[in-house]
């Protein structure tokens, strides 16, 4: 079993700035694929961003440039660093990773933590 907290919600301004983390812990044979989904009010589930245990990434259009992706494998960690931002990245982020137990992937999702930028 594996357990993704994330941390570094929270409330500001539009072109703040805000950096979320996703440690992963517990049964860990491997992390693969990690990545950060967000919903808003009303809305569906979206990809925001993804990274390869390789460190290939990619973006939803609505925040290449101002979004980036990175992990420490070392840590099981992923982070989002969020430049930019405006009202309408306000959301819950999810953080999802991918973990391969030895024999077969299993999907685990975080717990979530709001984002919330006011004009």
């Amino acid at each position: 079993q594996v357990q993704l907290v994330e941390s570094g919600g929270g409330l500001v301004q539009a072109g703040g700035s805000l950096r979320l983390s996703c440690a992963a812990s517990g049964s860990i044979f491997r992390i693969d694929g990690m990545a950060w989904y967000r919903q808003a009010p009303g809305k569906q589930r979206e990809l925001v961003a993804g990274i390869t245990r390789g460190g290939s990434t990619n973006y939803a259009d609505s925040v290449k440039g101002r979004f980036t992706i990175s992990r420490d494998n070392t840590k099981n960690t992923v982070y989002l660093q969020m430049d930019s931002l405006k009202p309408e990245d306000t959301a819950v982020y999810y953080c999802h990773a991918k973990a391969y137990s030895g024999s077969y992937y299993v999907n685990y999702w975080g717990q979530g933590t709001q984002v919330t930028v006011s004009s």
